[in-house]
């Protein structure tokens, strides 16, 4: 009952911190080709959204005490593993390109001259993150089903008779 307490924290926080990974994703194309002035315009709007940090490292936890807690369940830990590893490799991504572009440009109100490299660093790099946070999300719905099945398995072993 814990394991499936925790996978579900796990899944719902892992699918709060793939709304504005994903929000980055999809606006990237639209974002690119923005003259200077609009694209520092644009990017006002995300002002607050280091909140979102908070969600990440509950989902970080979450998949944490996940595998600690479904070390018996091959099946399961295999997914686990893999859904801490993305939402590593987010953090990761973040503090290698997204914080030294905010950083270089004052959180993106002031222009260096290389304001346009620092630009495709940024978007990049949401771009990355948010494809590994998807993985991640993935395992974990994974996770889920796979532990499903194997109450299935258990209880077939032990002659209970589920529907299907």
């Amino acid at each position: 009952m814990r394991v499936r307490a925790v996978l579900f924290l796990a899944i719902v926080l892992t699918a709060l911190a793939l709304v504005p990974a994903g929000a980055h994703l999809f606006a990237m194309p639209n974002k690119l080709g923005l003259a200077q002035a609009d694209y520092f315009t644009v990017q006002a709007i995300y002002r607050g959204w280091a909140l979102f940090g908070i969600v990440l490292f509950a989902a970080l936890a979450a998949d944490l005490a996940l595998v600690l807690l479904s070390r018996r369940s091959r099946r399961i830990f295999r997914a686990a593993i893999v859904a801490l590893a993305a939402e590593c490799a987010s953090l990761a991504i973040f503090f290698l390109w997204t914080f030294p572009a905010n950083r270089a440009t004052a959180n993106w109100t002031e222009v260096p001259a290389d304001w346009e490299a620092l630009r495709r660093q940024w978007e990049y790099s949401h771009a990355a993150a948010a494809i590994v946070t998807f993985a991640g999300f993935c395992a974990l719905v994974l996770a889920a089903l796979r532990q499903g099945g194997e109450r299935r398995d258990a209880s077939s072993l032990a002659g209970e008779r589920h529907p299907t």
